[in-house]
């Protein structure tokens, strides 16, 4: 299972990474609200785990705007806030529950549990956007019959691409989510990586194209 933490305490973030890794999950953590709100959109994840008082948007605003684009996933919201009123804020902004810091891992790891048993009917496989699908799973992209496996950064640029439906995403935001800190890579890399995609999307028979807009980005496009 794949778990987003957005979380500005780093320190804290990188814990609560620590605790999910070492019960078999997959997590990462990012440390802004609108960074967070940009990977909860992605349909990459099957639970997210976020915290109230964040930079550049707080953990409200973040589910909020979640559940107004219709991302269902799982979120677990966490803050040193322990009044009613503030409890409540949290689940009326479309939050699934709501945790006190500081916290038990124990109780953590129970309460992702007891949300993905009682959300399990949405948890993501696939991301589709109009006549291809792509697997989360194995990394497959498909289309009718035929399909093609995806390389590691194929899949993270595709599923960025797929997430973002239809929205411009920026070579820099890729360059910075796909490859973060890897000093090696260039905008020429995510030049490659958008190459290779549209090689595949043509290969089995899709009517999707990767559009580029001169200086703004890339998007998806149906023929």
């Amino acid at each position: 299972m794949n778990v987003l933490v957005v979380e500005d305490e780093r320190n804290l973030a990188d814990a609560i990474v620590k605790i999910l890794e070492d019960e078999g999950y997959n997590a990462e953590a990012t440390y802004d609200g609108k960074a967070g709100l940009t990977c909860a959109k992605s349909g990459l994840y099957d639970a997210i785990v976020l915290d109230v008082m964040l930079p550049g948007m707080s953990g409200y605003d973040v589910v909020h705007n979640m559940r107004r684009e219709e991302v269902s996933t799982p979120v677990l919201m966490l803050t040193a806030k322990t009044s009613t009123a503030d409890k409540v804020a949290g689940l009326d902004a479309g939050a699934d529950d709501y945790m006190t810091k500081p916290f038990e891992a124990a109780e953590l790891l129970a309460r992702l549990r007891a949300l993905t048993r009682r959300r399990g009917d949405v948890l993501i496989d696939e991301i589709k956007f109009a006549d291809v699908v792509l697997d989360l799973n194995t990394h497959d992209l498909r289309c009718g019959e035929k399909s093609v496996h995806l390389s590691g950064k194929e899949f993270e640029v595709m599923s960025i691409l797929m997430g973002s439906n239809s929205r411009v995403v920026s070579k820099q935001d890729l360059l910075t989510r796909v490859w973060g800190t890897d000093g090696e890579a260039s905008e020429n890399s995510v030049e490659a990586y958008v190459s290779f995609l549209r090689k595949k999307l043509s290969h089995v028979g899709s009517k999707v194209q990767v559009t580029t807009l001169r200086m703004l980005g890339y998007r998806l496009e149906v023929l």
